[in-house]
């Protein structure tokens, strides 16, 4: 969050207390704490089953509590023995099912929930034009959900859920079925109306890039609990484990002899080769081996430390090199197209490391660690 950000965030607008949800059997969410504030989203980031539209669904009032408590605007909504219905709850909803009503057009769907507040049909119907055309789908005004893609209903059930003046906006993978540039238009519109509004949002995904984009805070969420939540700046930098930082972005780990050097930097020793770097996490109180977490744009070409080329991906922008390092296998970005081919010897170097927690198991040793490379699908 930027600090001009923080200094406006306000009271809580959403509290879940100790909360705990069982479905169809299974505690589908447990101890979750979470508190999100006036104007500022939340973004829930995790892989399919992790608990994040479970965790949508009972507080839009859908599912109750199994234990703990959810608190909207200073009002606790549900507990075990407490549950006030979805529409007493002051919440916008955009969840992975459309639920677009058959009989209404496109601008009436969206201009229903103006009219609700007591907008007159005139004004509400001039407001829904204008927001039909943010998000690029004002030629869809007449039609009826049966004449539209289901792209094109994701969208309209985008700006329903928008077009409510709503405490709280629950977003659940709202960007699923939307191409590259209509994502950014939403997600565009989602912190223009933020901003203006002052409205809290919780928005729900499995896209790294997405929640550390829109987000104040990120949430990430594994088997049903809160495995850290931070700022984007800290859990992408500053992961709690092996986990989190790959789900967050590609990573790569080596097995490396670390120590403390001082003053936010570490020495960090890769086959025979030492060089001192910015950094953090969990260095030993004695040097030693540790795992040694990298982004590949902490990392460069060029540098004192050596590695082959088992890889060179070209992603637009930049260049991506896998390499076989002395201590693992790391992914090192380039500016630019290819300019080394595969079997190539290639120096580089790094300017930041975090050095992760061994895992009780002892299972972070990079002989043992999967492919960096970004496109693998993160916390699986």
């Amino acid at each position: 969050m930027s600090v001009d950000r923080a200094a406006r965030r306000g009271d809580p607008v959403l509290e879940c207390r100790d909360l705990s949800v069982a479905y169809r059997g299974t505690t589908a969410l447990r101890d979750i704490d979470l508190t999100v504030h006036q104007g500022e989203i939340v973004a829930l980031l995790g892989p399919s089953g992790s608990g994040k539209s479970t965790l949508l669904h009972a507080v839009a009032g859908f599912l109750p509590p199994a234990g703990g408590e959810i608190w909207l605007t200073g009002r606790r909504v549900a507990a075990p023995r407490v549950m006030l219905p979805p529409e007493q709850r002051n919440v916008g909803v955009v969840f992975q099912s459309y639920a677009l009503w058959p009989h209404l057009s496109v601008v009436d769907t969206v201009a229903y929930p103006m009219r609700r507040r007591g907008t007159n049909r005139r004004a509400a119907r001039a407001q829904s034009h204008e927001l039909l055309a943010r998000l690029h789908i004002a030629h869809l005004a007449d039609r009826l959900p049966a004449q539209l893609s289901g792209g094109e209903q994701q969208r309209v059930g985008l700006a329903r859920a928008l077009a409510r003046e709503a405490a709280l906006y629950l977003l659940d993978e709202p960007t699923a079925h939307l191409d590259t540039h209509l994502r950014a238009a939403f997600q565009e519109e989602v912190l223009i109306r933020q901003r203006v509004s002052g409205a809290a949002a919780i928005y729900a995904t499995h896209d790294a890039a997405e929640a550390l984009s829109v987000a104040d805070q990120v949430a990430l969420l594994d088997g049903g609990h809160i495995v850290q939540i931070g700022t984007p700046t800290q859990v992408y930098a500053e992961p709690v484990n092996l986990w989190a930082a790959r789900l967050t972005g590609p990573a790569s780990l080596l097995e490396a002899h670390v120590a403390a050097a001082g003053d936010g930097t570490l020495a960090v020793d890769v086959g025979q080769t030492c060089v001192t770097v910015a950094g953090g996490g969990a260095p030993p109180a004695e040097p030693g081996f540790r795992p040694l977490l990298l982004r590949p744009d902490w990392t460069h070409v060029g540098g004192r430390f050596a590695g082959r080329v088992t890889a060179a991906l070209f992603r637009g922008p930049h260049t991506d090199y896998l390499l076989d390092a002395p201590g693992g296998r790391v992914l090192v970005r380039s500016d630019g197209s290819p300019q080394h081919a595969v079997g190539d010897e290639l120096p580089w170097g790094i300017s930041r490391a975090w050095v992760l927690p061994p895992s009780p198991s002892g299972g972070w040793r990079a002989s043992g660690a999967r492919s960096p490379l970004p496109d693998a699908p993160p916390g699986r």
